[in-house]
């Protein structure tokens, strides 16, 4: 699911996705009962970092007030954002940018990298946890640096519980990209950047 121009959606909206991002379905209740549907999915959203879209152009300078920034990011309610696993601020395309060759990945490249992580995600799940490893962390097998760090971080951050379990995965995510079994200490640490990278760019 992409959602573009996120704020501008409705706040009922964006508040429903909350039980299908939880849970992966959707529950109505009517007088004559309750009705629940699959639902789960990959949500996608985009939007700018303020109104006019400028705050932190290199070359553009933005025109709105902290308040109007204040309130366009308050209409992602904090509940929602800690559902999203990864938020990544994409700098501004520049002219330079549009001139260079292409070098990024192919999709191709992309798709064989994920599939081959996906098959040793496979492969993974039918092997022993350890029995040091907390019920989470057993199916995730995270070395012992990797839950010092994010014990420390729970701690810290005063992580909830919620996210807590989703850095956990976040970081598996990322392991089996690499084709790691274990989660190590520099999984964690990149799981936790891309969580709690919400603070640098304004949202706590």
């Amino acid at each position: 699911l992409f959602l573009d121009e996120l704020p501008e959606f409705s706040r009922d909206g964006l508040e429903a996705l909350r039980q299908p991002l939880e849970e992966g379905c959707v529950m109505i209740s009517r007088r004559v009962g309750t009705a629940v549907f699959p639902a789960a999915c990959t949500l996608v959203a985009a939007m700018n970092p303020c109104p006019c879209g400028y705050l932190g152009h290199t070359e553009k300078a933005c025109r709105c007030t902290a308040a109007s920034v204040e309130r366009y990011r308050a209409r992602i309610s904090g509940p929602l954002l800690d559902r999203v696993d990864a938020l990544i601020e994409i700098p501004p395309l520049t002219l330079s940018c549009l001139e260079q060759p292409d070098v990024g990945e192919k999709s191709v490249v992309v798709r064989d990298r994920v599939a081959a992580a996906r098959a040793f995600r496979s492969e993974r799940l039918v092997r022993p946890a350890t029995a040091t490893d907390t019920p989470l962390e057993k199916g995730n097998q995270l070395t012992r640096d990797a839950r010092a760090l994010l014990r420390e971080a729970l701690v810290r951050e005063s992580l909830s519980g919620r996210a807590y379990v989703r850095t956990v995965n976040l970081a598996r995510t990322i392991a089996d990209l690499d084709n790691e079994l274990p989660v190590r200490v520099e999984h964690i640490a990149e799981a936790l950047a891309l969580r709690l990278d919400r603070r640098r760019i304004g949202f706590e």
